[in-house]
């Protein structure tokens, strides 16, 4: 259900290293995410070219319960969208891990992403 490749945040979104651009991570939310919001209906990105910091808001997931912010877990550049997403946002909700992802960032500091949970670390989070 969760990743062991991943690095998460406690905002429940995930990191792959590497993204499908050069440098580039590729991020999303987490299956626990998904699940706590029900069916997403409309997908708010940031486009190519913003400049994002971690751990403020870049984005938006409305679904069928409620609004839920998007939080940037890495500061940078935005270099890709998933633009799949403004037709079907349901990729959300049936494939979070895979067709679902949302954006994607080059890091200004790598160590950053070093810096985010692995996968035991946030399914312990989830726990607590």
């Amino acid at each position: 259900m969760y990743p062991d490749d991943l690095k998460y945040t406690t905002e429940h979104e995930w990191v792959r290293t590497p993204g499908e651009h050069e440098g580039s991570v590729r991020i999303g939310i987490t299956h626990y995410a998904q699940d706590a919001l029900g069916d997403i209906v409309y997908v708010s990105l940031p486009e190519a070219g913003t400049t994002v910091a971690a751990g403020t808001t870049c984005g938006e997931l409305e679904s069928t319960k409620s609004v839920s912010d998007v939080y940037a877990p890495v500061s940078g550049e935005v270099v890709a969208r998933n633009d799949s997403l403004d037709a079907t946002p349901e990729l959300v909700n049936n494939d979070p891990y895979g067709g679902g992802w949302l954006f994607e960032v080059v890091p200004s500091d790598p160590a950053e992403v070093d810096a985010l949970l692995d996968v035991t670390t946030y399914v312990a989070s989830l726990e607590a």
